[in-house]
């Protein structure tokens, strides 16, 4: 048991779960740059004063997660004693210049990609930073089965109905997180033009396709979500790629274990900046 600091860099779009109704996969810095993933975290059941934001600061009591043989995987102890601390501005001049400083100097930068597989295969690490040679496409596909799976789903509600999770909460009323009908996918190369194509599961993602679907519709709505991927950020951003193996995938060393967790996009520093 130990109390860490924690800056949340990683928060995945939610996945239901018969156990915990609906978990994200949580990650971050401590103070030192390592990687730290907190697992499982029911975001959305979390009181309003719990819920951290992306770049903020967290204390909280942390174990290693012995169920989880990825090295940076621990458990919150005592999910109720996480205290919210600053979180992490752009800057004034939105130049990203303090998350830099904080992430991307006190940490690895991979950018091989045999290397981050062999490394993870050997469960010396399961979170990386990966910086790719290039990004060479979006890739947008219709997900296998545009729903949860319903006999899982009417479980969590049946357990919902009857106050099985969080006892001290009135959780009736809640409603798992709707499953995004597509899957969004960066294609690039590594430093030895070696392509990969990885499934972006952040929740940004996912928050964007909803306000896009309201928005455009849904002939128009993956289509914004590529501007803003490939046009915007792959286009015009210093972009970096947060990518963490599936427990799964981990645990099988499969040929490539990875997902993109998360993606970290600062402008490009400017010769004045580096001064």
């Amino acid at each position: 048991m130990a109390k860490e600091k924690v800056l949340i860099a990683v928060k995945t779009y939610p996945v239901i779960s018969e156990s915990y109704t609906e978990l994200a996969c949580t990650a971050g810095f401590r103070e030192d740059g390592s990687w730290i993933r907190l697992y499982p975290v029911p975001f959305r059941l979390l009181e309003e004063g719990k819920r951290y934001e992306k770049y903020q600061w967290v204390e909280v009591d942390v174990a290693r997660n012995t169920r989880d043989q990825r090295p940076e995987s621990h458990k919150v102890l005592n999910v109720d004693g996480m205290v919210l601390l600053n979180r992490v501005d752009t800057g004034k001049n939105r130049d990203w210049a303090e998350r830099r400083r904080l992430i991307l100097k006190r940490n690895k930068i991979y950018t091989n990609k045999k290397e981050i597989i062999r490394k993870a295969h050997a469960n010396e690490l399961s979170l990386v930073i990966f910086k790719p040679a290039k990004i060479t496409g979006f890739v947008i596909e219709d997900a296998e089965n545009p729903d949860w799976d319903p006999q899982k789903l009417q479980t969590i509600q049946d357990k919902l109905k009857q106050g099985n999770f969080f006892d001290e909460q009135n959780l009736a009323d809640f409603q798992p997180v709707r499953k995004l009908p597509h899957k969004f996918s960066y294609r690039f190369l590594d430093d030895e033009g070696i392509e990969s194509k990885l499934m972006i599961e952040d929740w940004e993602i996912g928050a964007l396709y909803w306000h896009c679907l309201e928005a455009y519709g849904p002939v128009e709505a993956p289509k914004k979500v590529r501007e803003k991927y490939m046009d915007e950020i792959a286009a015009t951003k210093d972009l970096y790629l947060f990518l963490g193996t599936t427990r799964e995938h981990h645990a099988k060393k499969a040929p490539n274990p990875f997902v993109i967790v998360g993606t970290f996009y600062p402008p490009h520093e400017t010769q004045a900046s580096l001064l």
